[in-house]
């Protein structure tokens, strides 16, 4: 699958991976408003949430029309989708049908972690497929998905097994854009190394086990925000594809993000959500109004495409 989402960026030319992380706080109401002459007969409880999902529905796909033909993969965030309850996961699988459906790669952040038979299971959700009757039925059918690592290979070589039967990748948590990631993350072990540079080279250990290519389809998540500890990350995973969050609204730029890529631009991808999806609200395009919201993500996804490629290229 890692091989898939390269030969993606080389068409597009673009590193980048647009988040679709809906949020009521900048869902424009006229798409709100349509949704509830859609459910007149709705009332608060469970169709309330019906409208919002159905809103967050429309939402996602104006986006989507608009930067499809731009960028090589979107990474919906699971959560912003739960939080409407059943409606809101109906439409995260809305959304992943019809971003697969219009050639984009599909990058579910769904952050699973466990051991055993429930590590596995939520590889066949996410990943993988189900046994029934005789037929092999897919579930949320996402092309990677974000993996917790932190109760070890228990919880990730399910999810690397369902890899190598599907074709599908994961990116592993390594070192997050989060400021309080270091908390964990950058603590010493006994012979001095911080844990990230550790879970680099676990990262890399897994990744032996799934190789495409050049690269693994166990990626690893960097964040944007820690370029010194990226370039040390790089050094340890030469054959990991890094996913790294955290460019814009979170503060890193496209200098930050030398470190991520090798010669020639490969070996990473670079995510923004609010940055884009919610780029209308920003003074810098807010001349498209809430009624244009998918015409400035497409503004703003523009804009970072070429920031990147004054540097990373």
């Amino acid at each position: 699958m890692i091989r898939k989402l390269i030969e993606k960026i080389e068409q597009t030319g673009a590193p980048v991976v647009v988040g679709l992380d809906p949020s009521l706080a900048f869902l424009p109401q006229h798409l709100i408003e349509k949704a509830k002459r859609r459910h007149e007969e709705a009332v608060y409880g469970d169709d309330e949430l019906e409208i919002i999902a159905d809103a967050v529905w429309k939402f996602n796909r104006g986006i989507v029309d608009e930067i499809a033909d731009l960028v090589p993969a979107v990474k919906p965030q699971i959560a912003m989708y739960e939080q409407f309850g059943i409606p809101g996961l109906i439409t995260y699988q809305r959304t992943v049908r019809y971003c697969r459906e219009k050639g984009l790669i599909v990058i579910g952040d769904v952050k699973r972690g466990d051991i055993g038979s429930t590590s596995a299971a939520y590889a066949s959700a996410h990943l993988g497929r189900i046994q029934f009757e005789g037929i092999r039925v897919p579930v949320f059918g996402t092309d990677f998905a974000t993996v917790n690592p932190y109760l070890g290979s228990d919880g990730v070589k399910p999810f690397i097994d369902v890899c190598n039967a599907e074709d599908k990748g994961i990116f592993v948590l390594v070192k997050t854009s989060n400021p309080s990631s270091g908390e964990l993350q950058d603590v010493l072990t006994q012979d001095g190394r911080p844990v990230y540079e550790l879970m680099g080279e676990k990262v890399r250990e897994w990744g032996e086990l799934s190789m495409d290519g050049e690269f693994s389809n166990v990626g690893a998540v960097v964040g944007a925000t820690y370029p010194e500890q990226a370039a040390r990350l790089r050094e340890l995973m030469p054959h990991t594809f890094i996913l790294a969050p955290g460019y814009g609204a979170q503060g890193a730029t496209a200098q930050d993000l030398k470190p991520f890529f090798l010669e020639g631009g490969k070996g990473a991808i670079v995510n923004s959500s609010r940055g884009i999806i919610a780029a209308y609200t920003k003074e810098k395009y807010a001349k498209y109004g809430p009624e244009g919201y998918a015409e400035a993500a497409r503004a703003a996804v523009t804009d970072m495409i070429e920031d990147l490629r004054s540097v990373v290229f």
